[in-house]
């Protein structure tokens, strides 16, 4: 199969390009209406409304961040009391956590693209697709109702005994809603694996897979995994709560740190849930705005997969004060720095993929650069926080709160954003206004440092996390903190003004404006509903952009998974 160039293949800011409604392609095939949607099987569309839930569950996380954050510039606290506060936290982290990041990239792009980049016409199955939907909207709405209705004051990790002895909000409907959320997980890791190894198109072998469908195939693993022991864990609490098992009581022979070990042997895999998608986002935008082959290919390959293994033998250092023996100690500590090995290994290949690269500064790519910033301050405080003599020190303090912020919040979400602006011509067949779109990628940088940072200087000198009240030494960091907060808020919203006007009135985008190989560019934007009129024939390996060991000179030839396509005038280098 040759891949060509479709009429309207412009780059994004072409004065030529065409301005039309968007109709056709999946939007359409199936139908417009309402009942066409809910009852779909077609993976784009559940891609979509996974997409509309979780931009609500975002929103209002992050709306709950912000009171907290106004709450904060004063040390005496400017909005709420210390149960109210302490419930808001608890909204903030359980919404962001288990209803948008972890879903985020795998339950919207993974959805979209996965049968597109492996030449599929969809998921291997696509009824199971559609009810891990329903299961996860379910869910989200039993904890939302009760983080609304009565509130939630444990924070999002739910410890014992408080949550199961002393707690008297509305722990037991929250914890069951996350649970139903967990088989969604489940459903999806399934459902993926089995599209990986069954529906692959002939001559797609495991090594000619784009790095993104790698990122899939290991996060599914670790949720298929690690979600079941999250789900027990809330089931015990439950439990607990409702028929006093001694599970957790240790009045009653029970053990509270038991529920920490099974808490955390699930949540640190779970940042990989939330990271493991980002870096196959991530690689994909380099390769393209580089115009270079990925740098080590299969050390990247086998770097996700032995950050998704050795994933679930680090938990043990989110505990380090909780009473473990100093060998157990120096073991997870240990495991915690070896952890950071291949996701070091992925920093110096992007590097080295940039490296005589014809780097274009497009959008997509200035979100992929926040991120490669964002996650090596993040990873570099993580192997702090992985010695013990430091740990013990900033445990519980505002130090922890910058760190995984860094990680969970700052890479993740702009890898987030970065496959946003990239794969949007492709979902919605429109283009964007790029310089707004570069304005956002550096705000939101910009915006994600001055929020966070002060946070690593304030933790470090000893202010605790989850209080509601500071001391005023405390307060020029927590207004540093506040105010990036209002920046950063600025820089989340504003792609959504400019993406929802580019639905109606940006210009057409053609099948290819990025001029990217990989399979989803030869398939029509927006991609029809069987995607390929005939499953395409894959000869090449992935990121063909130069010839091997050369960098890419412009006007050559850029070679495509599935043919060879020639630069046009005006096309994007």
């Amino acid at each position: 199969m040759t891949a060509t160039p479709a009429a309207g293949d412009l780059p994004l800011d072409h004065p030529d390009a065409p301005d039309a409604p968007l109709r056709g392609g999946f939007w359409t095939d199936s139908g417009e209406t309402l009942s066409s949607w809910l009852g779909t099987t077609d993976h784009k569309r559940i891609a979509v409304l996974y997409a509309l839930s979780i931009t609500l569950f975002f929103f209002l996380g992050g709306g709950a961040a912000a009171l907290m954050r106004l709450h904060l510039f004063t040390p005496q606290g400017l909005l709420f009391g210390h149960d109210a506060y302490n419930r808001l936290f608890t909204l903030h982290g359980v919404v962001m956590v288990w209803f948008f990041l972890v879903p985020s990239i795998p339950a919207s792009f993974g959805n979209f693209l996965l049968p597109l980049m492996i030449g599929a016409r969809d998921l291997a199955f696509p009824k199971i697709n559609l009810l891990s939907w329903y299961v996860f909207v379910a869910g989200a709405l039993l904890t939302v109702s009760a983080l609304l209705a009565g509130g939630v004051d444990t924070g999002w990790t739910f410890y014992p005994p408080f949550s199961t002895l002393y707690a008297s909000s509305a722990v037991t409907l929250a914890a069951v809603g996350v649970f139903v959320v967990g088989f969604s997980s489940i459903l999806t890791g399934v459902n993926f694996i089995a599209t990986i190894h069954l529906l692959r198109a002939p001559g797609m072998t495991w090594f000619r897979l784009p790095l993104f469908v790698w990122a899939m195939y290991a996060t599914s693993l670790v949720m298929v995994l690690a979600t079941p022991v999250l789900s027990a864990s809330l089931l015990l609490i439950v439990m607990e709560r409702l028929f006093g098992l001694p599970i957790f009581d240790a009045r009653l022979g029970g053990d509270p740190l038991l529920f920490q070990h099974l808490f955390w042997f699930y949540s640190h895999p779970a940042v990989y849930i939330m990271i493991l998608p980002a870096m196959g986002v991530v690689s994909e935008v380099i390769a393209v705005s580089a115009r270079r082959q990925v740098f080590g290919y299969a050390f990247m390959v086998y770097a996700m997969v032995a950050i998704a293994l050795v994933g679930f033998m680090v938990w043990g250092h989110h505990m380090f004060v909780s009473g473990m023996s100093p060998y157990a100690a120096i073991v997870f500590s240990f495991l915690s720095f070896v952890v950071a090995v291949p996701s070091a290994i992925k920093v110096f290949n992007w590097t080295a993929t940039l490296y005589r690269g014809q780097i274009t500064f497009a959008a997509p790519m200035l979100y992929a650069l926040g991120f490669l910033g964002l996650f090596t301050i993040g990873g570099l405080t993580g192997l702090m926080l992985a010695s013990v003599p430091i740990d013990v020190h900033v445990t519980d303090t505002y130090f922890v709160v910058a760190h995984f912020h860094y990680i969970m919040v700052g890479a993740s979400v702009s890898a987030f954003f970065a496959g946003l602006h990239y794969w949007w011509p492709k979902i919605t067949g429109r283009l964007y206004p790029e310089a707004w779109a570069r304005f956002a990628a550096v705000l939101m940088f910009f915006g994600f440092n001055f929020t966070f940072f002060p946070q690593f200087v304030m933790g470090y000198l000893g202010m605790p996390r989850r209080y509601a009240e500071y001391p005023a030494e405390f307060q020029v960091y927590h207004v540093l903190s506040s105010s990036g907060a209002m920046v950063l808020a600025a820089a989340y919203l504003l792609p959504l003004f400019y993406l929802a006007w580019s639905v109606r009135f940006g210009p057409v985008a053609g099948r290819n404006p990025w001029r990217a190989t990989g399979l989803e560019w030869t398939t029509p934007s927006p991609p029809p509903k069987h995607n390929f009129e005939q499953i395409p024939t894959v000869s090449n390996a992935p990121y063909q952009y130069h010839p091997g060991g050369q960098a890419p000179a412009h006007g050559q030839a850029i070679h495509c998974g599935q043919g060879e396509l020639a630069p046009e005038p005006g096309d994007r280098p």
